[in-house]
């Protein structure tokens, strides 16, 4: 594939792991790839699906990218406007793309009642349809491969209809589901499934890579203590800025400990920010590190009870909740934690 963008090392291990099991027959019908999410588990299922669908892959098994079934498959984003919209892996269940032994599932786009409206569920409706196009015979070749992401996106009604076309497996059918939150998924269906998994890599790796995406060394050490060892996210915040959004949350919480700051303004100004999500992640990051250096029992379980709190908050931005209310109690809260230590004498 000349066209793709080089792997991670982490990607490579992963791809080469289930190539070696397509080309020995040892791959089922059925494959969970899962793990933490930005860490290319999709780019991968991506080549893997090139690989299957090539008619004249070379001597090591890879996609030609010349071929009729290549070029249909590489240009199906430019076929199909919806398939990669609007953060670019989401797909339009009832369009076509480009490749018609390609089938593409995921948060979809319903057209009706106008205007259109992204769904935050995958329905039973796409798992239909699904069913549908992998009981047809494959217009090239002998393979059909069906790529639904995210598969924990589906609900209740999808994943029994799903479990149904995985219960009667049809020989060149390849049926590929994508998880960051593969618990979230029925046990019925992750049994029916073998599991191609992703982890974070060494530290030196990651740091690695990072550089070679042409971070600087210190600041790539920095954004990958922020996350945890992520090198996804890291260089995620390194290019969109959210290594400043994190010394911002450091700063408001420490003028909120203190009394210099309003926990409603701070609240409206973190709800109306686009990084609303990121903030609270950071926030909950921000207690825990304090914790992690304390003595204290009591102190620290009240850090640990408000890094709970700072999740759920986190959890509820996707509900029909008032964001700034949320976030407000959240920051009431500590602020009068703050407020009591003060009282008993206690440091910050």
């Amino acid at each position: 594939m000349s066209a793709a963008l080089p792997f991670s090392p982490w990607q490579r291990r992963a791809y080469a792991h289930a190539a070696a099991a397509l080309d020995s027959g040892r791959m089922g019908h059925a494959l969970l790839v899962c793990g933490p999410p930005q860490l290319g588990k999709r780019a991968v299922v991506e080549r893997l699906a090139q690989r299957v669908l090539c008619r004249t892959p070379d001597a090591r098994g890879e996609p030609c990218g010349s071929c009729r079934s290549c070029q249909l498959y590489q240009s199906r984003v430019q076929k199909d406007p919806l398939e990669l919209r609007p953060d670019k892996s989401l797909a339009h269940p009832w369009g076509h793309p480009a490749h018609p032994d390609a089938v593409f599932v995921g948060h979809a786009w319903r057209q009706t009642p106008s205007p259109a409206r992204q769904l935050t569920q995958i329905v039973v409706e796409q798992m239909r349809a699904l069913s549908e196009r992998l009981s047809k015979t494959a217009q090239y070749g002998q393979v059909q491969v069906a790529i639904i992401d995210p598969a924990d996106g589906m609900n209740d009604a999808a994943a029994n209809s799903l479990l149904k076309t995985l219960e009667e497996p049809q020989p060149g059918r390849f049926l590929w589901l994508v998880s960051a939150e593969p618990s979230r998924l029925p046990a019925t269906i992750r049994s029916r499934c073998q599991k191609l998994e992703f982890h974070l890599p060494p530290r030196e790796e990651a740091l690695a890579w990072l550089k070679t995406l042409g971070h600087p060394a210190t600041a790539a050490s920095d954004a990958l203590d922020a996350a945890r060892g992520h090198p996804g996210l890291a260089d995620a915040w390194l290019r969109d800025g959210g290594l400043d959004v994190r010394r911002d949350v450091g700063a408001d919480l420490t003028r909120l400990a203190r009394g210099d700051a309003s926990p409603s303004e701070t609240a409206q100004r973190w709800a109306a920010d686009e990084h609303a999500r990121l903030r609270l992640r950071f926030a909950a990051d921000h207690a825990l590190a304090l914790a992690s250096g304390l003595t204290d029992p009591m102190r620290t379980r009240t850090l640990a009870q408000w890094f709970d709190a700072a999740n759920r908050t986190h959890a509820l931005l996707g509900t029909t909740v008032r964001a700034d209310i949320t976030i407000a109690e959240l920051l009431l809260a500590w602020q009068a934690q703050a407020g009591a230590r003060a009282a008993g004498g206690q440091g910050t």
